[in-house]
């Protein structure tokens, strides 16, 4: 069986690093080793004895630009052959909440060709304040490795003040959904679509969309946070319902569980 060994990015501002590597153990993988991008950077090669890259939530650099747009671009233009070959090879990428932003302004997501980079983005919650609070999702699309499609709601925490996700025209949308590429959905407690109705959609996305992947379903982003729902004690009611397995372990399982299977 394959050995599986997971890169935790790290950066200025990032602080879900630890959550996450810690999900990853605890979903099965070998190792989960945290590594600052500077050193990445100097050492691109380093990247190949990796399986697994997760870019974890948290504040990188601040957003001070907007959020995940600094990390974005040292991935875009230092790590991005690296990137390329190691998604060619057939490895994972995660990106959780400021990790989604950083892949999306990278142009790792939706990865639609031909490329659409900076048709696609993450701004401000149409609330206009960070937004903290649990949420339900449907899976939606049959590519994604990490979450396949399913009927069945999972209940995720959301932890974001710029969560909606929006494009430049109207044409990608269309694209993104012939092209099965919108991964998750916000919805209710019985899986009806939010229809950007608040609390349900948090921030107001375009067509409830929590996250994308890519066309192969190796590269996956959520705003969502599956690294903080990775215990049952972690749900919010789990004195009343139980000690069922927690919802975001799933994400990191699947992910670890495909890689060992090929």
């Amino acid at each position: 069986m394959a050995k599986v060994n997971a890169l935790v990015l790290r950066a200025a501002g990032v602080n879900c690093n630890e959550e996450t590597a810690y999900a990853l153990q605890l979903a099965g993988a070998d190792s989960a080793e945290q590594i600052h991008v500077n050193r990445l950077i100097e050492k691109p090669a380093e990247l190949d004895r990796f399986g697994f890259l997760v870019v974890p939530g948290g504040f990188s650099y601040g957003d001070d630009i907007s959020a995940g747009k600094i990390l974005a671009r040292q991935i875009e233009l230092h790590l991005g052959e690296a990137m390329s070959r190691f998604i060619e090879a057939g490895k994972l990428v995660l990106g959780i909440c400021n990790g989604f932003q950083v892949l999306v302004k990278a142009g790792l997501l939706p990865g639609l060709k031909p490329a659409t980079a900076g048709t696609v983005t993450l701004t401000s919650n149409d609330s206009g304040k960070y937004e903290d609070r649990w949420v339900h999702l449907t899976p939606a699309s049959k590519h994604n490795i990490f979450l396949p499609a399913s009927r069945d709601p999972i209940y995720l925490p959301v932890a974001h003040g710029e969560g909606k996700l929006a494009v430049r025209e109207p044409g990608v949308l269309d694209a993104l959904r012939a092209a099965d590429l919108v991964a998750v959905r916000y919805c209710d407690a019985a899986g009806a679509p939010a229809a950007g109705q608040f609390p349900a959609n948090p921030n107001g996305s375009l067509d409830d969309i929590a996250g994308l992947c890519n066309p192969s379903g190796q590269v996956f982003g959520l705003m969502p946070h599956p690294e903080r729902h990775v215990l049952p004690t972690q749900h919010p009611q789990w004195t009343r319902r139980g000690l069922g397995e927690a919802d975001g372990l799933q994400v990191f399982r699947n992910g670890v569980e495909f890689l060992r299977g090929r």
